[in-house]
C-alpha cells in the first residue's frame, strides 16, 4: 500500500485516546510511531478492563488497539534523569514530538517544547489538550465526555428541551477520535511547511476546538442571528418546513431517514416510490414552494405510506429513489453494511494472542488501497530493539535498565 509518511518518525508521549489516535493515523500512513510508556504501568488506559459494562481482555484490549495500532512501544520512566536522557536521544532522531501531558507535567519532567527543541531544533512539537494551550484553564485536564460533549454545547444542542437532563455521549472516545484526525492533519501540514521553508512549528488542537469546529455551521448561524437550534423529540414525520426531510417509522418499528434538502425534481419520484402517484399529481405538492406551504399534509401521506411496509422492504425498494435517504442503522448493523465493507472500513490484524482482531480503519484512503497495519504493541514491547537501532550499546541499555529508567 502507499505509505505517504514513510521515513517520518513520530515520538509520542501521550496516554488515553485523543492524541494517541493521531499517532495511530500517522502510523496507518506509514510513519514510524514510537509510543513512550511508563516501564511499569504502561499507558494508563491499559488499566481500563471494563468499558460500559463490557469486560476487556488485556491481550485484545480494543480501547488500546483503536488508537495505537501500527506503533512500537518503548518503556521509559520520564520522571528520572536517565529516562529523560533516553527520551532526548529518541527526540534527536525524530521528526515530530506528540504529547497530551499537561504543561506542569511537561515542565516537571523536562519534555516541554524548549527541552525537546534544545536537542532537536527542527522537530515539530504537537500538543493535544482538553481546553487549549492558552488561558486560565490550560493546566486543567479533561476528557471528550467533559470537553467535547458537555462543555462545548454539543450535549445541550443534541438534547430535546423536553427531556429532564442532557443525553449522554454514548460512544466512548467519540470526540477523541475526531480530534486525533485534526492533529494528524495539522502534523502533515507542518511537515510540508518544514520541507518548503525549513521552519519547524508548534501546533495545538484541543477537545474544545474539535467540538466547536464540528458544530461550526450552527455556531456561525447563532453568532449571526442569536438563534441556536436544538434537537427535537423523535417522531415519525417530516420537519416543519420540508416534509421530504425527517425520520419515518416502518411497519416493524424501524426507521427510514429522508434527507432531500432541495426537493426540486424529486417530489414525483418519491411519491411514486411510496405507492402514492395520486399525491404526485396533487397541486398542493406540485413544486417545492407549494410543498413547503402544505408540509403537514405531505408529511402525513409519507408517514402513512412508509408505515405500511417493513424496514427490509424499504431498504431494497428505495435503492432506485433519486433523492437522498438512508436506513437508520445501529453500529452493529453497520459492521455488515455492504458499502462499508466494499470500502475496506473494517481492517483485521493479528491480536497479541495470535487470533484475528477487527478494527476500524481511518477515514482517509490512498489510491483506493486497503489499509495494512499491525496490532497495538504490548507495553514496552520494543524498547531494546528501538534503542539498538539508534546505535546504543548493550552495556548502556543494561545500565538504564538497572537504574529503572527503561523497561
Amino acid at each position: 500500500m502507499t505509505h505517504v509518511m514513510k521515513g517520518i518518525r513520530v515520538l509520542e508521549v501521550a496516554q488515553f485516546t485523543f492524541v494517541p489516535a493521531a499517532g495511530a493515523i500517522l502510523a496507518d500512513w506509514g510513519a514510524d510511531v514510537l509510543k513512550i510508556e511508563h516501564p511499569v504501568r504502561g499507558d494508563t488506559q491499559r488499566g481500563f478492563l471494563n468499558m460500559g459494562g463490557v469486560q476487556l481482555d488485556p491481550l485484545r484490549h480494543t480501547l488500546i488497539e483503536h488508537p495505537n495500532r501500527g506503533k512500537r512501544s518503548v518503556g521509559i520512566d520520564i520522571s528520572k534523569p536517565e529516562g529523560q536522557e533516553v527520551l532526548y536521544e529518541l527526540a534527536r532522531h525524530s521528526d515530530v514530538f506528540l504529547t497530551n501531558y499537561l504543561p506542569q507535567v511537561r515542565q516537571k519532567n523536562k519534555f516541554d517544547v524548549e527541552h525537546i527543541r534544545a536537542v532537536n531544533p527542527n522537530i515539530i512539537y504537537a500538543r493535544g489538550s482538553a481546553h487549549g494551550n492558552k488561558g486560565a484553564e490550560r493546566e486543567i485536564g479533561g476528557f471528550d465526555g467533559t470537553c467535547f460533549w458537555a462543555r462545548s454545547g454539543i450535549a445541550h444542542t443534541m438534547t430535546p428541551p423536553e427531556l429532564d437532563g442532557p443525553l449522554g455521549q454514548g460512544a466512548p472516545a467519540f470526540g477523541d477520535s475526531i480530534g486525533g484526525m485534526f492533529i494528524a492533519g495539522g502534523i502533515s501540514a507542518a511537515l510540508l511547511h518544514r520541507e518548503r521553508t525549513g521552519e519547524a512549528v508548534e501546533l495545538d488542537v484541543s477537545l474544545l476546538s474539535t467540538a466547536w469546529w464540528a458544530c461550526g455551521a450552527v455556531i456561525a448561524q447563532g453568532l449571526e442571528t442569536d438563534i441556536y437550534t436544538r434537537n427535537t423529540m423523535p417522531k415519525s414525520g417530516g420537519v416543519q418546513k420540508n416534509p421530504l426531510m425527517g425520520n419515518f417509522r416502518t411497519s416493524d418499528g424501524e426507521t427510514i431517514n429522508l434527507c432531500m434538502v432541495s426537493p426540486t425534481g424529486l417530489i414525483r419520484d418519491l411519491f411514486e416510490h411510496l405507492g402514492r402517484p395520486d399525491a404526485a399529481d396533487d397541486p398542493r405538492f406540485a413544486d417545492p414552494k407549494v410543498l413547503f406551504d402544505n408540509a403537514e399534509a405531505a408529511s402525513a401521506i409519507i408517514v402513512e405510506a412508509i408505515a405500511q411496509m417493513p424496514f427490509a422492504y424499504w431498504r431494497q425498494h428505495l435503492k432506485t429513489l433519486k433523492g437522498q435517504w438512508a436506513p437508520v442503522q445501529s453500529l452493529q448493523d453497520f459492521t455488515t453494511d455492504e458499502q462499508a465493507l466494499a470500502n475496506d472500513m473494517i481492517i483485521e490484524v493479528d491480536g497479541a494472542d495470535g487470533k484475528p482482531l477487527k478494527l476500524v480503519r481511518g477515514p482517509v484512503q490512498f489510491n483506493g488501497e486497503p489499509l495494512k497495519t499491525t496490532r497495538a504493541p504490548q507495553a514496552s514491547e520494543h524498547t531494546e530493539l528501538v534503542l539498538m537501532e539508534l546505535g546504543m550499546e548493550w552495556d548502556k541499555i543494561e545500565a538504564y535498565k538497572t537504574a529503572g529508567a527503561i523497561a
